[in-house]
């Protein structure tokens, strides 16, 4: 063979070899986003009702938790919190009457994803029926085959 056939030959097979990376890639993506979307789905409901045990499993050791209105908190302050609110939950001090999830927007980066949407939620304590509606921001890491969360911002809609 002539070295410009050699040469062209070896092109097309690194070109075709590239593209089924990319097919393969496309493929692996669009079963971590839906993975992802599972997971978060997950995480939302044992958001809701208080499950410690399903919210524990699914954020990282080193956890990132931003409100728009405090300074980041690790995973312990967090769940600290949480405990208080399963309290009122299981009290029935707090009820959760919707929590949705909206306007999702995924980034998958390999093994880590950004999470963009809206949280519309309305609750009824005590006294007060509360509605509201906070933009986020989440990291999710896959951690050996399950996502967790790694971060968290929100920032409320007013």
């Amino acid at each position: 063979m002539k070295p410009i056939r050699v040469l062209s030959l070896s092109l097309i097979i690194l070109t075709l070899i590239a593209c089924q990376e990319t097919v393969n890639s496309g493929k692996d993506d669009s079963d971590k986003r839906n993975s992802l979307l599972q997971t978060i789905e997950i995480f939302n409901t044992a958001f809701s009702k208080g499950d410690l045990a399903t919210l524990d499993s699914l954020t990282t050791e080193n956890y990132i938790h931003t409100n728009g209105n405090s300074k980041a908190i690790g995973k312990s302050k967090w769940f600290k919190y949480l405990e208080k609110r399963t309290a009122q939950i299981q009290s029935g001090n707090l009820k959760v009457i919707s929590y949705t999830f909206d306007e999702q927007h995924v980034e998958i980066y390999q093994n880590n994803a950004i999470v963009t949407g809206k949280i519309s939620v309305v609750t009824q304590d005590s006294v007060l029926l509360k509605e509201n509606q906070y933009r986020i921001t989440n990291l999710w890491a896959n951690v050996s085959g399950v996502w967790k969360r790694a971060a968290f911002h929100d920032g409320k809609i007013k």
